[in-house]
């Protein structure tokens, strides 16, 4: 699908679910990463994941759109359009738009690493690497032994 494309498609649904026309553009941004899509208030433009369209499917993709259209539409209404505001949840179930992107981030992911005293036998959860031939235990002074890598979603 091609940004002229998915700017058709906004104004379809844009006329369809609101009744009202979509006169700017929608692009596809691949630099997006979490979230599904972004209403520019400045230009009034919207951004769109491509990861949407292409791991979710169309119907996903309709979803977002709606939920940028409802912060577009809200914004030229003059009435409060952020997604605490009950104006957007009302009109956000009204349409059936997506509440929540349905991509998974992948910032919630940490990577710990493991080091083992070869002492005490004392287990160390580090996010940053450490040099084991500078540090030491903390309880005994013994050898630090790097053990492995443990990746964490939360």
């Amino acid at each position: 699908m091609t940004d002229l494309e998915l700017t058709t498609l906004v104004k379809k649904v844009s006329q369809e679910y609101f009744g009202k026309p979509f006169i700017h553009q929608a692009y596809f941004n691949s630099r997006l990463k979490t979230t599904g899509g972004r209403f520019h208030l400045r230009d009034r433009n919207i951004d769109i994941n491509p990861k949407i369209y292409r791991d979710f499917g169309k119907e996903e993709l309709v979803g977002v759109i709606k939920h940028e259209l409802c912060h577009y539409h809200l914004y030229n209404d003059g009435l409060p359009a952020q997604h605490k505001d009950r104006t957007f949840k009302i009109l956000l179930q009204q349409v059936g738009g997506s509440r929540f992107s349905p991509i998974k981030s992948s910032i919630h992911k940490k990577t710990y690493h493991v080091y083992e005293c070869t002492n005490c036998q004392h287990i160390y959860h580090r996010i940053k690497k450490i040099n084991t031939r500078r540090y030491v235990c903390g309880k005994c002074h013994g050898k630090l032994k790097y053990i492995k890598d443990i990746t964490i979603s939360s």
